[in-house]
């Protein structure tokens, strides 16, 4: 896939800002600055939903790993499993996000997650009653809103790469531990 989109010129303090924080400027940043306002809105949102703290970070991590997944969103993978290191999480269970029901290391309520987190992102949306009540008894309400909103974020996100053809950065590279490829689909509805 090639990036559909020119690269724009960013402000250079915030290109200075982004290379101190990740040692690349990402493409989704250069992409969404074609139109300063958008880019701008994107970043403001992106910096509030890094600062809710109803769920913890582990969490919101695999969901986000397991939508880009799903989606297919390479950069999401990417910068997902990089950050989830710098994050201290286990580089060995992260890794297996991708192929978490095939994964036994995950906790149940890890697995809950992951499984709302693919639900939420079929189109139309899949979540049952049951899964919806199961998350809403563990985490309580404000959490469940909490991740039901970073998980719509983390679609909007990897749905806008993969439309303007932004592809891995290769952030994760330089970990230990590989990031597993995500199964072929079976054809069949994926089960619980």
């Amino acid at each position: 896939m090639t990036l559909r989109v020119p690269k724009a010129q960013l402000p250079a303090e915030l290109a200075k800002n982004l290379l101190d924080q990740l040692g690349a400027v990402p493409e989704p940043v250069e992409a969404a600055f074609n139109n300063p306002a958008v880019a701008t809105a994107s970043l403001e949102l992106s910096a509030k939903v890094a600062q809710w703290n109803a769920v913890d970070a582990s969490l919101k991590s695999f969901a986000h790993m397991a939508v880009a997944a799903q989606v297919g969103c390479s950069w999401c993978l990417d910068v997902g499993y990089f950050q989830a290191l710098d994050q201290d999480l286990d580089p060995a269970k992260a890794s297996q996000v991708p192929r978490w029901r095939q994964s036994d290391a995950f906790t149940p309520l890890e697995r809950d997650v992951l499984e709302y987190a693919e639900a939420m992102t079929n189109t139309p949306t899949t979540v049952t009653d049951e899964l919806s009540a199961a998350l809403l008894d563990r985490l309580g309400a404000a959490a469940m809103v909490e991740l039901t909103v970073f998980i719509a974020f983390v679609n909007l996100s990897t749905r806008t790469n993969t439309a303007h053809g932004i592809t891995s950065q290769g952030y994760a590279d330089g970990c230990d531990v590989p990031l597993a490829a995500r199964p072929e689909p079976s054809g069949a509805a994926p089960t619980a």
